[in-house]
C-alpha cells in the first residue's frame, strides 16, 4: 500500500499543482494552496519528486470555494480554489521566475491586470458519444481522456455555453457509439463560428442537419472536416464571419487566431499602444488578422507580417475596404525561417511582436542587431519570451514594463506584454 502523510503546502507550482515537501524532495498536490495541511496518498515518480493524491484538507491555507460545480472534474480549470490575493501572486510570480532564469530584472514586472469570467469567445470541446449510447461534451477531465460531461462553464462567454446542449444533441446524431470528434467554437462579432471535427464524411441528411442547426441556434458559420490537417468545408454560412478590429470589419478565415476574450484584447491593445508611443512607423510582426494593426494605423504607418497566407489576405482586404492603403501595407513572410533584418528594420521607429508559444528567437536576435529605438513584445507563454527578452537585452535594449495579464483565467498559464528601449542608436 503507498504511504499516507501529512504534508503542508509552500506553493503552487507552474503547473498549477501545490507543492510540498517531503524527505526533501517535492510532492505535487493539485487543487491544493499555499498554506493548506493535507493528508496526502504518495503515488508515482513525477519530475524531480512524486505525485500525490489529497485524502484529507485538515487545515485550509490560501483558499476559496470554487465558482464551478465541475471543478476538480473538468481539466478546463486548475485554480479556481485559490483566493485572491495567492492566485494574482502566483500569476505574477510565473513572469518573474521565467525572468530571473534568465539573469533579467524583475524589478520590471507590474501587477496582474485581472479580466473578467464568462467572457472567453474560443473553446474547443471533445465529444463522445459513450459505449451506451449516451453523448458527452465538455473539456477532458485532468490528465486523462475522460470528458468532463459540462452542463454551465463559468469562463465561456454564455452565448458558448448556450451552444453546449445542442451540441451534446447533434453528437447523438453524428458519431456511433465509442466514436469521438472536436467542436471549436468561437464568438466573433457577426455571431458563432462552429466548426465540427468528425469521424466520417457527412452524409446529404447529416448535412441537411447541420444547416438546420445552423439555422436554430442563429450561426454565422458552420463547418465540417475530417482529420484536423483537413480545410473545413462550409455547411452553412448565414452571415459572413467577422471581427471588429479597431472600428475595421475584417472578414474571418476558418481557424484563425483571435485573442482569448475582447476584453483580453482590448487591454493588449492598450499596453501595445502605450509601449509604441508616439513612433510613426511600425512592424507589426506575427500580426494575424489585425489584433494590434488596425489600432496602430490610427497613428502610424504599419507593415503587418505574418507566416500564414489567409489571415494576411484577410488583412490587407479588410485596409483595401476601410480604405486605409495609405496607413497599412502586409507581407507574407515565415519570420523564423527569413526574419526582418537590420538593414529592414533601419525605417520603423517600433517593432511590435507576438509569436505564438514557441517565441520568436530568430526574430528577436535580428532586433536585438537592430537600431529600432522601441520593441514591444506579447508573448503567451513567460519562459520563451524570457529566453527572447535576454537576446534583446544583451543586444543593448532595456527592458522597461512588463505587465501580466489573466487572458487565460484560472489556469496555469499567463499573457504579458513587455516593452523595451533602445538608450541610443549604436
Amino acid at each position: 500500500m503507498s504511504e499516507v502523510v501529512e504534508l503542508t503546502v509552500a506553493k503552487v507550482g507552474a503547473r498549477g499543482d501545490g507543492i510540498a515537501m517531503h524527505e526533501g524532495r517535492p510532492v505535487y498536490l493539485p487543487f491544493t494552496a499555499p498554506g493548506d495541511r493535507v493528508r496526502a496518498r504518495l503515488g508515482a515518480p513525477r519530475d524531480a519528486g512524486r505525485a500525490g493524491t489529497v485524502l484529507e484538507v485538515l487545515e485550509p491555507g490560501a483558499r476559496r470555494a470554487p465558482v464551478c460545480p465541475h471543478f476538480g472534474s473538468c481539466g478546463g480549470c486548475a485554480l479556481q480554489h485559490l483566493a485572491e490575493d495567492a492566485y494574482c501572486a502566483f500569476k505574477v510570480d510565473l513572469v518573474r521566475s521565467a525572468l530571473g532564469h534568465r539573469g533579467l530584472d524583475i524589478a520590471a514586472v507590474e501587477a496582474l491586470r485581472i479580466l473578467p469570467p464568462a467572457t472567453r469567445r474560443r473553446a474547443r470541446l471533445a465529444l463522445r458519444r459513450q459505449k451506451g449510447g449516451e453523448p458527452r461534451i465538455g473539456f477532458h477531465a485532468r490528465e486523462s481522456h475522460e470528458i468532463a460531461d459540462m452542463r454551465t462553464c463559468a469562463v465561456l462567454h454564455p452565448r458558448l455555453v448556450a451552444l453546449v446542449a445542442p451540441l451534446r444533441e447533434l453528437a447523438g446524431v453524428l458519431l456511433h457509439a465509442r466514436e469521438s470528434g472536436a467542436a471549436t467554437m468561437t464568438l466573433l462579432d457577426s455571431g458563432v463560428d462552429l466548426l465540427l471535427d468528425l469521424p466520417r464524411v457527412p452524409d446529404l441528411a447529416l448535412l441537411e442537419r447541420l444547416a438546420a442547426i445552423a439555422h436554430a441556434q442563429g450561426l454565422a458559420r458552420l463547418s465540417w472536416r475530417v482529420g484536423e490537417k483537413e480545410a473545413p468545408t462550409p455547411a452553412a454560412e448565414r452571415r459572413p464571419a467577422r471581427v471588429v478590429l479597431a472600428g475595421v470589419p475584417v472578414e474571418v478565415p476558418a481557424e484563425s487566431f483571435l485573442q482569448a476574450s475582447v476584453e483580453a484584447e482590448g487591454v493588449l491593445t492598450e499596453l501595445v499602444l502605450a509601449g509604441v508611443g508616439d513612433a510613426k512607423r511600425v512592424a507589426d510582426l506575427y500580426a494575424g488578422l489585425g489584433t494590434f494593426t488596425f489600432a496602430l494605423a490610427t497613428r502610424a504607418a504599419v507593415l503587418a507580417v505574418d507566416g500564414s497566407r489567409a489571415p494576411i489576405a484577410a488583412l490587407a482586404a479588410a485596409a483595401a475596404r476601410a480604405q486605409l492603403a495609405h496607413a497599412v501595407s502586409t507581407e507574407t513572410r515565415d519570420l523564423d525561417a527569413r526574419p526582418l533584418l537590420a538593414d529592414e528594420l533601419r525605417r520603423f521607429d517600433a517593432v511590435v511582436f507576438d509569436p505564438p508559444r514557441a517565441g520568436a528567437a530568430v526574430q528577436a536576435a535580428a532586433l536585438a542587431a537592430s537600431t529600432v529605438p522601441r520593441v514591444v513584445a506579447v508573448s503567451c507563454n513567460p519562459a520563451t519570451f524570457a529566453r527572447d527578452a535576454r537576446l534583446l537585452v544583451d543586444g543593448g535594449y532595456r527592458l522597461a514594463r512588463v505587465v501580466p495579464v489573466d487572458q487565460f483565467l484560472w489556469t496555469p498559464h499567463v499573457e504579458l506584454v513587455a516593452s523595451f528601449e533602445r538608450a541610443a542608436k549604436r
